[in-house]
Formats: structure tokens, sequence, C-alpha cells
């Protein structure tokens, strides 16, 4: 019976295991020798993953896989990606073979812009507070040269500071909303030990200032966080050709259509995609397929990067896809513009063997190049999908990337994956048909 536990932290790897397994598996040594297997086999590169998290009891092993032949500004990539989804390496491997030839992907960073707040609550008059912020900003600038200063020397640092005014949504509610640069680094910490550092010279501005009243020195800081959002922190990757570029697509995959109407079927769906949200979950979901994976192979945070992307996808007020696609005078040009708040230096890029590793297939690129790289991926990702959907659906591929998941799922021999693999090239692929194949097969035998 599952009883709770106190101390569960402070226990050992082992006593945490032991307890797990005995309280919640009905075979213990079972599921025990199961979590003692997925350890790494080097005690040291153990000890570094099990700092990254509390609680740890094993490794959870994802595919590290490749995707060759990214030509991006003129500069040839083998890109790392890190993801379960079957059919995704294969789908941006396609794409970067198709445009290897048509130019590649073209990139550029609009800017690198990052934000973080400081939220609190002041009674004062908004008119009073607004002829005060000068002498404010000064002092929280002044109070912070301690920790800015390494990053100033590398040509970051604080870029400026508003003081935004909500008091009509919230009483007495008002925002400090810094901007940083913090160049090579995601620089999270950096930005939120400024921060804090704002926090306390607010409240100690208004506790010291001459001439307040005792009403106006009472500031209450709210919290102090940076913000994923990073609007500014953009980057922009496109690719172009003329129409007739998709011929051989056309006579590859047996289409009835030629290669101006498939141009524009194409452009059809990603404009479907900025008119009805429920296209465009899915749509920007391909995009993120592609983003996600490079990012965790690099050691950055997957999950900032999915929100700040989808709060930027809904910065009208609807929730649209993020790429653009326009045929005009037969070029065909798709793109893609979304922020991307990445670093190549600390955090889990400097622990990670693996992300060491990505970072060092990549040419160690900066903070600006790896987010130029992934924003190409993410738009091969798109490329791929879209292709896919307005020819000839995307389960086809989907599903023959899958076989070998269903395969290992029916306890498939090898004989009997290769015999399989051979049937299902020419035939739909669905996991009943794939067990009724293995049920001939072992009728056979």
């Amino acid at each position: 019976m599952s009883v709770p536990v106190s101390g569960f932290s402070k226990l050992s790897k082992a006593q945490k295991i032991e307890w797990l397994t005995h309280s919640f598996c009905a075979d213990p040594a079972a599921a025990t020798a199961l979590l003692d297997s997925w350890q790494h086999p080097d005690p040291a590169v153990q000890k570094i993953v099990d700092g990254f998290t509390e609680n740890v009891v094993a490794n959870f092993p994802l595919p590290f896989s490749i995707a060759p032949n990214f030509l991006i500004n003129n500069k040839l990539y083998a890109v790392p990606m890190v993801i379960e989804e079957s059919s995704v390496v294969a789908a941006a491997s396609a794409a970067a073979k198709f445009w290897l030839d048509r130019g590649g992907f073209h990139t550029e960073v609009v800017d690198t812009v990052k934000l973080g707040q400081v939220h609190f609550r002041w009674p004062g008059a908004p008119e009073r507070l607004r002829a005060l912020f000068p002498q404010l900003k000064t002092a929280l600038l002044d109070s912070t040269h301690d920790l800015t200063a390494n990053m100033n020397q590398r040509g970051g640092g604080i870029r400026d500071i508003e003081l935004l005014d909500f008091t009509a949504q919230e009483p007495r509610y008002y925002q400090l909303r810094a901007s940083f640069e913090t160049c090579d680094s995601m620089g999270a910490n950096f930005i939120n030990s400024v921060l804090e550092r704002f926090a306390d010279t607010l409240e100690h501005f208004f506790t010291e200032l001459p001439g307040l009243s005792d009403t106006e020195r009472d500031v209450d800081v709210v919290m102090s966080i940076l913000s994923n959002y990073t609007p500014d922190c953009l980057v922009r990757a496109w690719v172009e050709c003329p129409t007739a570029s998709f011929e051989s697509e056309i006579r590859s995959r047996g289409l009835d259509m030629n290669a101006d109407e498939l141009a524009e079927r194409f452009a059809a769906a990603v404009r479907i995609a900025t008119i009805d949200p429920y296209r465009a979950t899915t749509h920007n979901k391909g995009i993120f397929n592609g983003i996600d994976a490079v990012v965790l192979a690099t050691g950055n945070d997957f999950r900032a990067i999915e929100a700040c992307g989808h709060t930027y996808a809904a910065r009208d007020g609807q929730y649209r896809g993020l790429s653009r696609c326009a045929v005009r005078d037969s070029i065909f040009h798709f793109e893609l513009e979304i922020p991307l708040a990445m670093g190549t230096v600390g955090g889990l890029t400097a622990l990670h063997p693996l992300a060491r590793l990505s970072l060092e297939l990549l040419g160690r690129p900066s903070a600006r190049e790896l987010m130029q790289i992934v924003a190409a991926v993410g738009l091969a990702q798109n490329f791929a999908a879209v292709r896919s959907l307005v020819t000839t659906g995307i389960q086809q591929g989907h599903m023959k990337m899958h076989l070998t998941n269903i395969l290992n799922h029916l306890g498939a021999t090898d004989a009997e994956s290769i015999a399989a693999q051979a049937h299902f090239s020419g035939q739909t692929v669905s996991f009943s048909a794939v067990r009724a194949f293995l049920e001939g097969e072992r009728q056979k035998g």
C-alpha cells in the first residue's frame, strides 16, 4: 500500500528508487532493475545529469538525430535534433535537400532585446511618479554597476528602463520594464539578478528621498522577474525560388497539377493558418517540431521559446500561423519571423555533454547564429508539412516512418521487420494492417 514519504529529496538515489518501486510498482524488483539500467556508464557524467534537477531516479533518453544538408546563408550545417516523433527529422532533412539546390535558407537577426519586469504598487498620484522617474531611473542604473560590469565589457547590459502605468486596470499598479542585451548568454540569471537589485533600489528610493509624504513612501514590490515574451528578440528566415522549380517535385510524386498550381495551393494553405486559429495551432506545432528539437539538442529552454512564440502568434489579438507565403510573378517566397531568445554559453549549453557536442557540430555558433539556424529548421519543418498536406497528405509519409515503432510494439523479429518494410513500401500503413501481416508471416513459419 502506498504511504506518504517524508524527506524524499534527502534520500540517496538508491533509497528513492527502493521507496518508489516498493510503494507503486507491482513488480518492485523489475522496476528497480529498469531504473538502475537507465544510468550513464560514466559516473562523472551521471553526476552532472543528477545535478540538473531534483529527485532524479534515472535518465529518460530521447533520440539524438542529425538533419544534414542545411544550407543557411551559404554555409552548410549538419543540424542536431532531439525529438521522439518519427517523421520530424526525415521531413527536415527532405526540406533541407530540396532547398540545397535552390539557394538554401536565408536568415537575418532583426534584434536581440530581452525584457524583465519589476511589478510594484504605489499609492501616490501617477503624475507625481512620472515626475520622479528620471531621478529613479538614474538610481536604478547606478545601483547595478557591479552586476552589469562584465556584461557591459562584452557589449551587453541594460538598454533601457521604462515606467508603465497600469492603474486603470489594477489600483496602484505600476511596472518597471527593462530591456537587456545579453550577448551569447540566454541571460536569465543575469536579468533576474538585476531586477531584484532594481526592486531593492526602488524600495530604498522612496524610503530615503526627501520631500515625500508618509503615504508616498509606501511602495510595495509585488515581484521581479524576466519576461519570456521577447517580441524584439527576433529572427527572420526565408526561402525563394521560381515556381518552375516545383516541376521535379510534381513528377516525382505523380501529381495531377502544374508548378504554379502547387505553389498557389501551398500559399493558400499558409493563408488559411493566418485566418483560422484551429489550423494555426497545428501549423505552428509543426514549426515547433523543428525548433524544439534543435533547442533541446543545444541545451536551451524549449518551454520559454514555445511560450514566447505562441504569444507572438497572437500579438494582434488573434492566434495566427507564424509563417507567410506569397507567389508573385512566378516566384515562390516562403518566410518565418519568430522571437527566439537563445544562448550558447552558460547553463546546460556548457554542462550537458551532448549539448556541448551539438554546438561543436554547428561550428560553435554565437547566439545570433544559433537563432538563425533554429529559425531555418522551423521553416524547413513547416515547408515539409505543408507540402505534404497539399499534395499526397501527411499520413502517408508519417505512417511509413511510424512503421518501425509499430513493429517494435508487436515484437517483430529482424526477419519479420525486413519483410514488413518491403511489403509496406507500396501499401498503406496502419496498426491493424501491420498486425495482420505479422500474423500471416508467423502462420507461414
